[in-house]
């Protein structure tokens, strides 16, 4: 199956209340580990790689290499994006589009609203004359974010508007309390505003640094119009622990298959919980028929 745009993916998430699972990928191993338990609890799913580490995984040409032939070993039969998460320049999301990646996100949150706007049309109009869906970001989501440490910046109604009316985006990460890495203390999500929003803009909303989000709450996000859920922190530190342990037990043990292999099964336990946490078990059968 080759790899699918998120546009359609999304909408039919937000018209039917359960979200789409994004899955950050450091590696091989955390690519078997998304795809093996989406196909597995047949649910769409998004494996995405942070600009940031695309060039230490080998650039995009590598990246769409490794997804398509593990799909094609693995035989899976549910839709997979592969996204490009927080792009940094237009180039860099246009050199995506051309290595065979079916979505981007073009994250321009930190320049002022009219640059943003016009980098973000500059991508969506390369991106959607070739089928490939984008994303874009108003605010700033706090945390680590591609290396840099930064604060919360609530997204701006009216800069969230523009941006939609003016580019044609396909969904919206609208910066509304959550952080990249690790919480410290319980998130502290805007609610109120991430409703206005959803209504004012229409299309599917996305929320990053969703790691160690109370499920309470992302249940609310995802009734106010959140289709898509980026997860990253949580499968790192579940790879960590499980590895720190079997090193720690096994001292003895050097082949690097029987070290991951604890960390790949603990990676797979946190995507099958996200991925039922966001409704989105049996999804793929359900958009078949």
């Amino acid at each position: 199956m080759a790899f699918v745009s998120m546009t359609h993916l999304l909408k039919e998430a937000q018209k039917n209340s359960y979200a789409v699972g994004q899955f950050n990928i450091n590696g091989l191993i955390w690519a078997q580990a998304i795809l093996r338990t989406a196909e597995r609890l047949k649910s769409p799913v998004i494996i995405a790689s942070s600009d940031r580490i695309v060039d230490y995984l080998g650039g995009f040409r590598t990246i769409v290499k490794m997804i398509d032939s593990l799909m094609k070993e693995m035989e899976i039969t549910v839709p997979v994006v592969l996204h490009l998460d927080h792009g940094q320049t237009v180039e860099r999301c246009m050199a995506a589009v051309d290595a065979g990646y079916s979505s981007v996100m073009y994250d321009g949150s930190h320049l002022p609203i009219e640059e943003n706007i016009r980098n973000t049309k500059k991508v969506a109009e390369y991106a959607h004359a070739k089928f490939v869906s984008v994303e874009a970001e108003v605010g700033s989501v706090g945390g680590m974010e591609d290396g840099l440490v930064g604060g919360i910046k609530y997204a701006d109604l009216n800069e969230c508007v523009r941006l939609v009316k003016e580019t044609g985006i396909d969904a919206l990460a609208a910066a509304l309390g959550s952080v990249h890495g690790k919480y410290q203390g319980e998130p502290v999500l805007g609610f109120d505003e991430m409703q206005a929003i959803s209504r004012a803009v229409g299309i599917p909303l996305v929320l990053h640094g969703a790691s160690g989000i109370p499920l309470e709450q992302l249940k609310r996000a995802i009734a106010y119009g959140h289709a898509k859920i980026n997860i990253n922190t949580e499968c790192n530190l579940a790879w960590r622990e499980a590895l720190q342990k079997t090193l720690e037990e096994n001292p003895a043990i050097f082949e690097p298959r029987a070290l991951l292999l604890p960390s790949i099964a603990a990676m797979e336990d946190i995507v099958a919980e996200k991925i039922t946490e966001f409704g989105a078990v049996n999804r793929a059968l359900q958009r078949v028929k």
